[in-house]
């Protein structure tokens, strides 16, 4: 078996679990927002840090990593670490992934990917769009158990921008 996992957040740069192979590429029909909150990471309850999410939207792309996992073993582990580290999103989807060099179909299907819906019932960490300047204010000010929240912001834009 294989398992591939979609980063388009910290998983960007820092995946934390071993893998085989890392490709670069995109996915189509959404856009990365700052609309979810954390309380486990890169903020707390009392002041949560905004993390990316990801937000339905026709004509959009989002830029990340794929991360091939192989073997069931490799794969059980990945998926434990995984579910305690994104347990505060609470879409599980599988998706297309595409490179430059197959825009047109997909270079792999059924990529694992983690969402922090809008549903509010559902996901308790959505904190949803808000002026810039206060999302700034917000990302500033708070530090989690990772570090502070804004150097999230600042190592994915690096990580982006080294991907190009």
């Amino acid at each position: 078996m294989v398992l591939w996992v979609f980063g388009y957040g910290s998983l960007v740069w820092r995946a934390g679990f071993n893998y085989d192979e890392r490709v670069v590429g995109y996915i189509k029909g959404y856009q990365r927002v700052f609309y979810q909150g954390n309380t486990d990471h890169r903020g707390t309850p009392e002041n949560p840090g905004r993390c990316v999410t990801l937000l339905p939207k026709e004509e959009s792309i989002c830029w990340g990593a794929a991360y091939r996992v192989s073997g069931k073993d490799s794969e059980e582990l990945v998926l434990s670490y995984l579910e305690l580290r994104e347990k505060e999103y609470d879409v599980r989807a599988y998706i297309d992934f595409y490179t430059v060099d197959s825009p047109a179909q997909p270079a792999l299907r059924g990529v694992l990917v983690y969402i922090g819906s809008q549903n509010k019932q559902n996901n308790k960490y959505y904190l949803g769009p808000a002026p810039i300047e206060d999302m700034a204010s917000q990302i500033a000010r708070a530090v989690g158990p990772s570090g502070p929240n804004y150097e999230y912001l600042f190592r994915l834009e690096e990580a982006l921008c080294e991907i190009g």
